[in-house]
């Protein structure tokens, strides 16, 4: 790729954009976002990850690992949250 083949200018109409209304913008693909996605959402971007976990190899039956994948992602921090649980209720 030649260096004249890039181009650092924007591509975008910002005056046309700058004049829009709200009411203007078309959100129809967009779904609307509730209160209560907004109460349960965690900012994560820049954030470092929490340096108490470590990475471990542990054997677990398949059938155990395959529900906690179908439950969707963030399987590992949902096992996570039972061992803790656990832990929790046997001190």
């Amino acid at each position: 790729m030649k260096k004249s083949d890039i181009s650092n200018k924007s591509q975008t109409d910002w005056e046309r954009l700058d004049a829009m209304k709200d009411e203007d913008i078309n959100l129809s693909d967009c779904s609307e976002v509730t209160p209560e996605m907004f109460a349960s959402a965690v900012v994560r971007r820049g954030l470092k990850s929490n340096p108490k976990k470590v990475q471990v190899t542990l054997r677990v039956d398949s059938d155990v690992l395959e529900w906690f994948k179908a439950r969707g992602s963030g399987y590992q921090t949902q096992m996570n949250a039972l061992l803790r649980a656990y832990m929790e209720a046997h001190q």
